[in-house]
């Protein structure tokens, strides 16, 4: 009881740093997800029409995704120094995998026999693409999206090793005077981060879902 009082103390006193430090962790991400999510779209879309690329591709992403974070920051260092950058190059690195992998496998499981009758009524490919394979496919995207925003929230936070800011700075600041409540501190608004972020995207996703067997 003493260190979760210890906790709220802390979150008291210093409230404004914290919310500060939430803000820039919550900034930084967001940048990784608009990018990684654009680029795994992308790239998802594009192997999907060279069956025989999208296994290279889809292991390529699994290779970089296995490994571990810091490792992958300490390697970025020497092309992209420290600080932001170097941080949202890793998160973006991490977060196509979900995306790259989802977009792939929600697009060549649409019914193919659906496929063929749209080609029958004169469809173009983008056509095809817009209305009937990305529609079809979205439910699996959105897991694929929901998948890469909680890992990319919850991996920031080791970008504060690096010079970033974020949430980790808390963490690493705890770390290094031997403050176990600022470090527990930064790690819970962390996991909270994340934990608002997946009921928002779960819920939009129950939503398609629900709407789509209306239809």
């Amino acid at each position: 009881m003493e260190f979760i009082r210890s906790v709220i103390a802390l979150y008291a006193e210093r409230w404004q740093w914290f919310l500060g430090l939430l803000g820039d962790h919550v900034r930084l991400a967001l940048t990784a997800i608009i990018i990684s999510g654009l680029l795994g779209l992308l790239i998802g879309v594009w192997i999907s029409d060279r069956p025989k690329l999208a296994p290279a591709v889809i292991g390529v992403c699994n290779v970089l995704y296995t490994i571990p974070a810091i490792s992958l920051l300490g390697i970025l260092i020497p092309f992209f120094g420290i600080g932001n950058r170097t941080a949202v190059t890793a998160l973006v690195i991490y977060g196509m995998m979900p995306m790259v992998r989802n977009t792939y496998t929600g697009i060549v499981n649409v019914d193919p026999d659906i496929i063929e009758a749209a080609v029958g009524m004169g469809s173009t490919k983008r056509q095809l693409l817009t209305r009937i394979k990305l529609p079809m496919a979205l439910s699996v995207i959105l897991a694929g999206l929901r998948s890469m925003v909680v890992m990319t929230i919850s991996v920031g936070g080791i970008a504060s090793f690096i010079g970033a800011g974020g949430l980790g700075v808390a963490i690493y600041r705890g770390i290094t005077i031997y403050n176990p409540a600022m470090t527990f501190a930064g790690s819970l608004l962390i996991a909270l981060t994340a934990i608002v972020a997946d009921l928002l995207l779960g819920t939009a996703e129950k939503r398609y879902r629900k709407k789509r067997r209306m239809k």
